[in-house]
């Protein structure tokens, strides 16, 4: 890996760890002020304004499951510009397990600006794999995998 890759990796963890603290500030701050985002039930925010605003509302009103996130890859279409593939899983409030219909698989486009990556677009799609529970429950598997290695850092906080 190189300084960029693992530069945009930590702000794909950065935004994951800003939705487990319940921050609408700390998210916004890591988008660009006219990104999109497409949330896992295809509604959409567009400007980190929008996103500050949306889930503000969201985490005033109930306490969402926390995310856990794994990398599957991190491409440079050009050298300020990024792609990240991700899965993640979210464990439900007062769980100790991945909610398997939960499951996702997000795109996160990041540009580099002014020395400094931030997310331009981010879109979060539910991981269903319709007709195929095999490759569900193999990504139930792996996220809760990985739950296992980051507990004491997603769940108790």
């Amino acid at each position: 890996m190189n300084r960029d890759e693992d530069d945009v990796r930590a702000l794909y963890q950065q935004l994951l760890d800003a939705w487990n603290r319940r921050s609408a500030r700390g998210m916004a701050l890591l988008f660009l002020r006219d990104a999109i985002v497409v949330g896992f039930d295809g509604s959409q925010m567009v400007g980190a304004g929008a996103v500050e605003a949306e889930l503000g509302r969201i985490f005033a009103d109930h306490v969402p499951a926390r995310y856990v996130g794994l990398v599957r890859s991190v491409s440079f279409p050009t050298s300020d510009t990024a792609v990240l593939h991700a899965v993640a899983g979210m464990v439900p409030s007062g769980a100790r397990a991945i909610k398997p219909e939960n499951n996702a698989v997000q795109i996160l486009t990041a540009v580099k600006a002014a020395g400094r990556w931030a997310i331009a677009a981010y879109q979060n799609t539910p991981a269903r794999f319709d007709g195929r529970p095999k490759l569900a429950a193999e990504l139930t598997t792996e996220l809760d995998g990985a739950l296992e290695e980051r507990s004491a850092q997603i769940l108790e906080r």
